[in-house]
């Protein structure tokens, strides 16, 4: 049982580094700056959240990181990896406490601030998000 919590953890990070990225990428360029407010923002409050780590004894909170700079790697797609986000959401809901959330849009909204303010498309997946949280 405690390995599928720590796979689910993993997971679970894995997808808020997809949305993240997917934030980050809306306006389909990234950043140094949203990059660096990303890693603040993980070291300052998601490493608070539970003390899951990976499979080679970090924090599990670091996946968000390493999921991004892997998408970055790629170039990926941002809608792509929003819809993979929100499914994961749709399946795990229990994992998305309010204070989750609550972090959720927090870093979402400092990601989208960190470059020259947040534009529209920012702006517009941060509604989505947020109707999202509402399910």
């Amino acid at each position: 049982m405690l390995d599928s919590k720590k796979d689910l953890g993993n997971e679970f990070y894995q997808n808020l580094g997809k949305l993240f990225y997917a934030m980050a990428m809306a306006d389909h360029s990234i950043h140094m700056k949203e990059m660096e407010k990303l890693n603040e923002v993980v070291r300052d409050h998601w490493l608070e959240i539970d003390d899951i780590e990976d499979e080679y004894g970090t924090d599990a909170a670091f996946q968000i990181i390493t999921v991004f700079d892997w998408l970055l790697d790629y170039e990926k797609d941002s809608e792509e990896f929003y819809e993979e986000f929100e499914a994961f959401y749709m399946d795990h809901k229990l994992l998305f406490t309010s204070k989750v959330k609550q972090l959720a849009m927090s870093t979402s909204r400092a990601i989208a601030a960190s470059f020259a303010g947040s534009n529209k498309s920012e702006l517009i997946l941060l509604g989505r998000l947020q109707l999202l949280f509402e399910k």
